[in-house]
């Protein structure tokens, strides 16, 4: 099983998997998920009062336990760290983009991703973790 240390990071490569051209694994929705556990109500207003800062259980505990083999990350080339990205919106529906919530905080999985060539929205990474980047000739594109 291939563990993540940074969960945050886990998003950026299932955005990549998932949310973005040609998904590799088919997309996971939050809405769908909470209907099929009887969930009826409104979801908008449910996640607003129960979760209007934090990520839903239901989208912790899937994307947390979600496998993803090595063939499957030896084929991320890029990573994207915006706060428009729809992993971001499945995970937390009000998150505005502005937050911390989804902030990178490690690069230890790098290990985990042999071929990652760029990096965009590279601005939103913290300084120290652009240069981890760039030491390993990753390019950073703002």
């Amino acid at each position: 099983m291939t563990k993540f240390v940074d969960f945050n990071l886990k998003l950026a490569v299932v955005e990549e998997l998932m949310y973005r051209e040609s998904p590799k694994l088919e997309p996971w929705s939050l809405e769908k998920t909470m209907e099929a556990q009887g969930f009826d109500g409104d979801l908008w207003e449910y996640s607003a009062d129960n979760y209007y800062d934090q990520v839903m259980p239901q989208a912790q505990a899937y994307f947390e336990s979600l496998e993803l083999s090595a063939e499957l990350l030896a084929g991320i080339e890029q990573l994207i760290f915006d706060g428009g990205c729809q992993v971001y919106a499945e995970c937390c529906p009000h998150w505005d983009g502005e937050g911390e919530q989804f902030d990178v905080v490690s690069l230890d999985d790098l290990r985990l991703l042999p071929n990652l060539k760029r990096v965009l929205g590279a601005e939103l990474l913290a300084p120290h973790l652009r240069t981890v980047l760039r030491s390993r000739d990753i390019e950073l594109i703002h």
